[in-house]
């Protein structure tokens, strides 16, 4: 296949059958590039698919042209509401944006204060993020989304002081124990905190279902079998991300640590800190969310007899939602 294949409007450039595909595909989605674009170049974007669509296209243009603008427009355009999205929480800004709130997350020797404060900030960020590539194309209750945010901050802060409290109070662990052991309570916190966001924001799904598709794209009926399969894998989702960013930094730097170089530079401590910060989230991000496709497959016989009964398809598709 040719680097950039025949352009389709809306369409993934890369194929979302594979884990692969997904991968690549993700990696565009947070390319931080796209932060410095300019309103002159987003404009262009704009206008190019736009003539795309009206079938005006200047001669010369390429696939990698349109590619490139759409790759543009769908990182700064929201796609319902067509307001460009404030860039600490866009998609390509998640990376760059929640670096320091890890990094803050994961400093040695954490005051109750600290710690709280770390564990708002994250959340706070998350909940940006999430409101700010909401699906918009229903109108949704900002009640909702203030629910999901207070539940993920109680749970998080609750988790991360709960367990501080705990470690402080075992008699068994040596001062160096206890250090080390406490650089891994962020993660505990914030993926019970990412479950309960995902779980208060989409409860309504298990009540009400949500639309599932044959194979042309049609909506052949409502599931609330497949809303479970959905809240499941986005909530497994949700887990794994913080795993590498909030379990591989305290390893690697507790080894680091014992160089003789930072022994001796303390100082270098915090700026390699932030450097493992970085590489860890740049890898965890793309990696987790490409797990599932976007568009996840369930066999009919899996979900209740009026969907078997409204198609012919045996496999169906739903929108899981990020």
């Amino acid at each position: 296949m040719s680097e950039y294949p025949t352009f389709l409007y809306g369409k993934p450039r890369f194929d979302q059958d594979t884990f692969f595909g997904r991968f690549r595909h993700f990696l565009d989605v947070i390319d931080p590039s796209t932060l410095f674009v300019t309103e002159k170049r987003l404009q262009e974007c704009v206008e190019l698919l736009d003539r795309f669509k009206q079938g005006t296209l200047p001669p010369g243009v390429t696939n990698a042209q349109l590619w490139q603008a759409q790759k543009i427009k769908q990182a700064i355009i929201h796609p319902d509401t067509g307001e460009k999205i404030f860039m600490p929480f866009r998609m390509s800004g998640f990376i760059p944006f929640g670096t320091p709130v890890v990094v803050g997350l994961l400093l040695p020797n954490q005051t109750l204060m600290s710690t709280i404060f770390w564990q708002w900030l994250n959340q706070s960020h998350n909940a940006c993020v999430n409101y700010s590539n909401r699906n918009a194309s229903k109108p949704a209750p900002v009640s909702k989304f203030v629910q999901g945010y207070l539940g993920a901050v109680t749970s998080a802060v609750s988790i991360a002081v709960g367990l501080n409290v705990l470690i402080q109070k075992a008699r068994r662990f040596s001062p160096t124990t206890r250090l080390l052991v406490q650089r891994f309570i962020p993660f505990p916190a914030v993926a019970s905190a990412n479950v309960c966001n995902v779980v208060l924001m989409r409860h309504s799904e298990l009540s009400e279902g949500i639309s599932v598709l044959d194979d042309n794209g049609n909506v052949v009926g409502t599931s609330k079998v497949a809303a479970r399969h959905a809240l499941l894998e986005t909530a497994l989702t949700r887990v794994v991300l913080p795993m590498p960013i909030l379990v591989l930094p305290p390893m690697i730097m507790a080894a680091l640590e014992k160089l003789p170089l930072l022994q001796r530079r303390p100082r270098l401590v915090l700026p390699v800190h932030s450097l493992v910060c970085l590489a860890a989230f740049g890898l965890a991000l793309p990696l987790a969310i490409s797990l599932f496709p976007q568009m996840s497959e369930i066999s009919v016989n899996q979900l209740e007899p009026e969907i078997a009964m409204a198609t012919d398809c045996k496999i169906v598709t739903y929108n899981k939602g990020l």
